[in-house]
């Protein structure tokens, strides 16, 4: 019996994956469009063009530190970026993780001019407890982190944008790095979001620890993200947003995806490692299904491609069929203290989106002052706000926050026995699919027919003939 990928969409082994992304080196620009909605206010939405900027992984020790602020400064320059996305890795695998580290890498983030959205990586605290970086307990040290780099309701950056987190909602109180954001095209007096998620899900295996007993922060946050996600392609839905935008660091690996077994209770034993990303795919392939717009998935790549970055559609949902209209950019440049990948926007523009690699200016030089930590927001010994600090406002949907949300589907658990979000609370019927233009690289693809045909064995990468695109 199989307890691996579906009979006739074997996983495609990592080094012919590896060799596929040389092959398709000359991939040097891709363009990538999502629509955002969020409760809370949308940050820049006066506007019908804009972009952002994505880096990650650009410090791995205090040398670094200088590179960085010029890459933000850099970034700062650009005119129409209006936010930047730092996915993941504040900090080198070998350095340790202690508060101060910690806090000179806020103060560096927030330094920015431009807002920045952090989305914790594996450095960050998943593997705080080697011996290089000082023997740490991780959970302990993602707290931290909570209790810091995201107490505050917004964004890092000298201009920061309002976010709403996850930690809103009564019931995920702890998952403050969950957030979303929203921008709207209101230049034109259109309707058009796009909404942008930020969820906690590091490599390498999402923090999936295979010891005895019971795995409850890995537990717990699929849990959360899950909920997150869901919430999202219903809120998207209901507000006829253009498209969604995740971003994680970990690689998630969608080439992989294991069926479900009727009797997985009697495999006695398992020929490869557990899967720690299984659940969040399955939640993608449930937000592609909810949601009939484009999905955009933008992670860290572990492999660096030579292009700078990779765009396909590999994830499959349970009957081996690709998921249509979901596409994974997965973002490596070559000099991660010198490039960054910028995405335009622009909502009058058929295709919407123009992804590139930019380059800090040669002339630019290093800057000689470091950042000043900014006063933290006052908190008590539960790291909750101390009198004085702003509440946090209830979720849009869900009325006051000590309601409980739904209570989202845990593995093993039968679909018929899930509970639904109410119509009254973001929930509602599926809609009809959205029709793409020809030749998009985001299809829509709502609830996939049972007669669709079956994907080829191997899903091919979208080749790019230099170092930007459009689609």
């Amino acid at each position: 019996m199989r307890t691996t990928d579906t009979p006739r969409h074997p996983r495609r082994p990592r080094g012919l994956r590896a060799a596929l992304r040389h092959v398709h080196a000359s991939i040097g620009g891709i363009v990538v469009f999502a629509a955002v909605c969020v409760g809370t206010a949308p940050a820049h939405a006066e506007t019908s063009r804009f972009a952002f900027a994505v880096l990650s992984d650009t410090m791995h020790s205090a040398a670094d530190e200088a590179a960085t602020q010029r890459l933000l400064e850099a970034i700062a320059r650009e005119r129409d970026v209006r936010f930047i996305v730092y996915d993941g890795n504040l900090k080198g695998p070998k350095e340790v993780c202690r508060d101060a580290l910690f806090e000179r890498r806020h103060a560096l983030l927030d330094s920015s001019r431009t807002a920045l959205i952090f989305i914790p990586g594996q450095h960050d605290w998943g593997d705080c407890g080697t011996a290089e970086a000082g023997g740490f307990d991780p959970v302990e040290r993602l707290d931290q982190l909570r209790q810091t780099l995201f107490a505050d309701p917004t964004s890092m950056g000298q201009n920061p944008i309002a976010l709403t987190r996850e930690s809103e909602v009564s019931r995920f109180r702890p998952f403050r790095e969950n957030v979303r954001w929203v921008v709207n095209d209101k230049a034109n007096n259109k309707t058009g979001e796009i909404v942008f998620i930020g969820l906690n899900a590091p490599g390498p295996n999402n923090h999936y620890l295979s010891a005895g007993g019971r795995n409850g922060e890995f537990e717990d946050r699929v849990i959360a993200n899950a909920f997150w996600l869901e919430h999202a392609a219903e809120y998207a839905k209901r507000r006829d947003a253009r498209a969604i935008v995740v971003f994680i660091q970990g690689d998630f690996d969608p080439e992989r995806y294991e069926r479900p077994e009727r009797f997985a209770w009697l495999h006695f034993a398992h020929s490869s490692r557990r899967d720690g990303f299984l659940e969040f795919k399955r939640s993608l392939v449930k937000l592609a299904q909810i949601f009939p717009g484009p999905v955009v998935v933008i992670h860290a790549d572990d492999e660096r491609p030579a292009g700078g970055f990779v765009i396909d559609q590999p994830l499959r949902n349970d009957k081996g069929m690709v998921v249509m209209n979901l596409t994974r950019i997965a973002l490596a440049p070559r000099d991660r203290l010198n490039q960054w990948i910028q995405i335009e926007a622009d909502f009058g523009r058929k295709p919407p989106f123009r992804v590139s690699v930019r380059d800090v200016p040669k002339q630019m030089p290093l800057p000689t002052t470091p950042p000043v930590l900014p006063p933290a927001t006052p908190r008590d010994e539960s790291g909750a706000s101390m009198p004085g600090a702003p509440e946090m406002p209830n979720v849009e949907g869900f009325g006051p926050g000590s309601e409980l949300p739904p209570v989202l589907q845990t593995p093993g658990e039968s679909q018929d026995q899930q509970p639904r979000i109410p119509s009254d609370q973001g929930g509602g019927e599926y809609g009809p699919a959205i029709s793409m233009p020809p030749g998009s690289i985001l299809p829509a693809s709502p609830a996939l027919p049972a007669s669709m045909p079956s994907a080829p064995a191997t899903t091919p990468r979208m080749p790019a003939s230099s170092v930007q695109g459009r689609f």
